[in-house]
């Protein structure tokens, strides 16, 4: 049995999970309803007032969840990583427990307290903005700031030259994991308001 095999199972997930979906999308994308050829759904798309207007309404509320998110959970994530708490993993875990409840219940529940939309997105994926910057704050090689103290280097100073650019990969993660879904996320806008005008309702 060699370690190479443990990579079938997971590349037959993504054969089936992954690509296989991306395939049939793409050939809904540029095909007519008898299976021909053509780019009318595409220049449909990006000549209509309404679809164009869906998305960029689309685009401002996942920039300013991601925003949102950005501005709460890196500071909540670097002073989990670099506190000396003995029972971080418990904090953290309470921000990682509402995404144990069922999505709807807590929309219902925050309904009256937040009433921004941005609100509860920013609430729904937070954590999804928390685990990576803390994942890649709390591997931080310690000997870097002690370095650039050694040298010289205040903390803001340590914090910008040093800890912020090796944090990044963690923050192009979470911005990811929390844009794309916020850009599409229509149960909340249907809860509270509606979504004629985002991108899940549309497709």
């Amino acid at each position: 049995f060699q370690r190479s095999q443990l990579c079938i199972p997971y590349g037959l997930f993504l054969v089936c999970f992954v690509f296989a979906p991306l395939v049939v999308i793409i050939y809904y994308a540029f095909t007519d309803g008898e299976g021909r050829i053509t780019l009318a759904n595409l220049t449909s798309f990006f000549s209509s007032p309404n679809t164009i207007g869906t998305l960029a309404y689309s685009l401002g509320i996942a920039v300013a969840t991601t925003c949102c998110c950005l501005l709460l959970a890196y500071p909540i994530a670097y002073i989990l990583a670099r506190s000396r708490f003995k029972h971080k993993a418990v904090i953290l875990m309470v921000f990682v427990m509402p995404m144990w409840i069922n999505f709807t219940l807590r929309i219902t529940a925050l309904k009256e307290i937040l009433t921004v939309i941005e609100g509860n997105l920013a609430y729904h994926f937070l954590p999804f903005m928390i685990l990576p910057i803390y994942t890649t704050l709390e591997k931080l090689d310690n000997s870097l700031l002690e370095a650039a103290a050694d040298l010289g280097a205040d903390t803001v100073r340590t914090f910008l030259r040093v800890t912020f650019p090796l944090s990044v990969p963690g923050i192009i993660s979470g911005i990811v994991m929390v844009f794309l879904p916020s850009m599409t996320n229509y149960v909340v806008l249907d809860m509270l308001y509606n979504s004629t005008y985002i991108m899940g309702s549309l497709i």
